[in-house]
């Protein structure tokens, strides 16, 4: 009785059908929780880039203002 049943190839079949659904349905758990953590660190980095954006453009102003004074001392 080397050969299975009909029954038994499809019992066979509809198990690893669960079994890769089973490993598939893990596998997108984790990809959406990473989805997430890089969803959030991305917020945290644009957040990150307008504060040096903001300071960039204050600096700017600052070094205006002081070629603005060192131009009026010396002319």
């Amino acid at each position: 009785m080397d050969n299975p049943t009909n029954l038994e190839k499809l019992n066979s079949k509809v198990m690893q059908i669960i079994q890769d659904y089973n490993t598939f349905k893990e596998e997108n758990k984790e990809l959406r929780t990473e989805l997430v953590t890089l969803k959030s660190e991305n917020q945290i980095k644009d957040s990150e880039i307008e504060k040096l954006r903001e300071e960039n453009v204050m600096k700017d102003l600052e070094i205006e203002d002081i070629v603005e004074k060192i131009e009026n001392m010396l002319g």
